[in-house]
């Protein structure tokens, strides 16, 4: 299989324009930054020029080669070799600046968002589709809304981009709330509230279309009869993922005669 089949990759080909979005999201000479999928390196390089370090992953081997060629010599460089989702995230504070994998935004986004120590602030090239759902009407926008701002802060043209993909492409920010808007010891209770009433709403609650993310904070009542909710709905969904990953995997196979 090709690696940019298998990894979704559509890169960036001017660095005026990542130069532009980098100063446009603030990171400067006080931040450590990671880079998820650093690809040929053109936001990894500007990103140097401007944060106090970068810490850069990259699962394909060919890249991540390329990327210790041109850049191996930089002292505020950290290169991983391998997936981005199978390392710990940084215990010290940092932020996220990247072009990932479109084949793993919901991965990326639940990885750095359920983090004991998110990232302060996070930027990622996605696709447009995928963005909007984690900025509203969707159970994750939600979910999400207490501890994080997300806002699409800047929509690409295609031919920014090589090869020129299919999907229209933007920039989502995900910024942590200084000071949560609902307390960390209602966490569990408020999740289960929204997985037991999103899909099946209570005559006390409008129908989720009807409701703003905010507006779920106004109805939010911890209750004995949503508990479990989230958990239920999370195995609920690994188990369709895996169900679709073995379909895939058997469309791969089939599409390229193996």
């Amino acid at each position: 299989m090709r690696n940019r089949i298998k990894y979704s990759q559509n890169f960036l080909k001017d660095s005026d324009l990542v130069r532009a979005l980098i100063a446009k999201s603030g990171i400067s000479t006080n931040d450590i930054v990671c880079e998820i999928g650093a690809g040929e390196g053109i936001i990894t390089s500007e990103l140097l020029k401007v944060a106090k370090k970068v810490i850069a992953f990259e699962v394909d081997q060919k890249l991540f080669n390329g990327l210790r060629r041109g850049l191996g010599n930089e002292t505020k460089l950290e290169l991983k070799p391998g997936d981005f989702l199978d390392f710990p995230l940084p215990n010290y504070p940092y932020k996220v600046f990247s072009n990932i994998p479109f084949n793993i935004t919901a991965q990326v986004i639940k990885k750095l968002t359920s983090a004991s120590n998110p990232p302060l602030d996070s930027h990622l090239i996605v696709q447009k589709e995928a963005a909007e759902k984690f900025v509203g009407g969707t159970l994750m926008a939600v979910l999400l809304y207490p501890r994080f701002e997300l806002k699409i802060i800047h929509r690409f043209n295609k031919r920014d981009f090589s090869p020129t993909p299919n999907v229209d492409i933007v920039l989502l920010n995900i910024k942590k709330r200084e000071k949560a808007l609902i307390d960390d010891n209602l966490k569990n209770e408020f999740q289960d509230f929204v997985a037991y009433n999103f899909n099946k709403p209570s005559v006390k609650i409008p129908k989720p279309s009807q409701l703003s993310n905010a507006d779920w904070l106004r109805y939010f009542e911890p209750s004995q009869k949503t508990v479990g909710a989230y958990s239920k709905m999370l195995m609920e969904q690994e188990s369709l993922e895996k169900i679709h990953r073995t379909r895939v995997d058997k469309n791969w196979r089939k599409a390229l005669d193996i």
